[in-house]
C-alpha cells in the first residue's frame, strides 16, 4: 500500500508496480475440487477487462449500483475491484431491484430478475467457464468478457470519499474500504508483503471481505480463499496450509 492509494483500485495498481507475478488470489472450491491461481498481473487483467464491460457495454458510472449476488469466489473479488475502478457501488447481497446493475451467480437468477436494468450471469464453473446456455435475460459474463480491453480508464474520475461498498447494510466509501483493510490487517495476522491468509469466510460481511480480500492487498499479501472449507477435514487443511505457505487462517 503506498500513502497515495485511496481506493481499492488503487491498491491494485500498485500492487501490479510493485510485483506484477506474484500470487494474489487462490481459489479453492471444496465441494468441486477446482483450483485456480491468479497472479496479480491476471488477475488485474480480469478487472480490467471486467470493468471495461461495466462501463462500456453495461453503461455504469460512478454512483450506480451494481447488485453482487454471488459467494465468495475469484470472480466475485474481480467484480469488487471492477466496481472499484469504474466508481459503481458494489452491492454485495443487494436488491436487485433497487440496482442499476445485478450480476448473479447461478444459484440467485430467479431473484436477479427483479433488476430492471442490465443482467448479467455468472456460471461459476472452473476455469471462468460459459453456462451451457445462457440464462434468458442475461448476459453470459463468460461469453461477454474475453473480448474486452485489457487495460482501462474510467470515463469520469473516480472519488475516494464517493460510496464505493455496501455490505450487510453498512456503507463504506472508496477510501474507507482501504483505511480499514490496513488498520485491521495486523489483527488478521497480515504482516506484510509474502503473508498468506487462508479465508474460509463468506464474502456477506466486511469481516470476510477484508480476510478474503481488502486486508491481504492492502499490505502486499495474497489470499487463499476457500469455498465449502467445511468439507474439508482437519487433515486436508493442513495439508492445504502447508502446501500453499498460509500464514494466517480465517475460518
Amino acid at each position: 500500500m503506498n500513502a497515495t492509494d485511496r481506493t481499492p483500485a488503487d491498491l491494485l495498481a500498485s500492487a501490479l508496480a510493485a510485483d506484477p507475478g506474484r500470487p494474489l488470489v487462490t481459489f479453492y472450491d471444496d465441494a468441486t475440487g477446482e483450483r485456480v491461481e491468479l497472479s496479480v498481473a491476471t488477475f488485474a487483467n480480469w478487472v480490467a477487462k471486467t470493468a471495461n464491460l461495466l462501463q462500456g457495454d453495461l453503461a455504469a458510472g460512478p454512483g450506480d449500483r451494481v447488485a453482487l449476488l454471488l459467494p465468495a469466489h475469484w470472480q466475485t473479488a474481480v467484480w469488487l475491484l471492477a466496481c472499484s475502478s469504474v466508481g459503481a457501488v458494489a452491492d454485495v447481497g443487494g436488491d436487485p431491484a433497487a440496482a442499476d446493475v445485478v450480476v448473479s451467480g447461478p444459484d440467485s437468477l430467479d431473484a436477479a430478475l427483479a433488476c430492471s436494468g442490465e443482467r448479467v450471469a455468472l456460471a461459476l464453473r472452473p476455469l471462468g467457464g460459459r453456462f451451457p446456455r445462457t440464462p434468458a435475460g442475461f448476459a453470459d459474463y463468460a461469453v461477454e468478457v474475453p473480448g474486452q480491453g485489457d487495460r482501462f480508464a474510467p470515463f469520469a474520475p473516480v472519488d475516494a470519499e464517493d460510496a464505493a461498498l455496501i455490505v450487510a447494510g453498512r456503507e463504506f466509501s472508496g477510501a474507507e474500504v482501504v483505511e480499514r483493510a490496513a488498520a485491521e490487517a495486523p489483527a488478521l495476522d497480515l504482516t506484510g508483503p509474502g503473508s498468506r491468509l487462508l479465508s474460509g469466510l463468506g464474502y456477506d460481511t466486511w469481516e470476510g471481505l477484508a480476510a478474503g480480500l481488502y486486508a491481504p492487498l492492502a499490505v502486499g499479501g495474497s489470499v487463499v480463499l476457500c469455498r465449502h472449507l467445511d468439507q474439508l477435514d482437519d487433515e486436508a487443511l493442513a495439508k492445504r496450509i502447508e502446501s500453499e505457505r498460509v500464514t494466517a487462517v480465517r475460518r
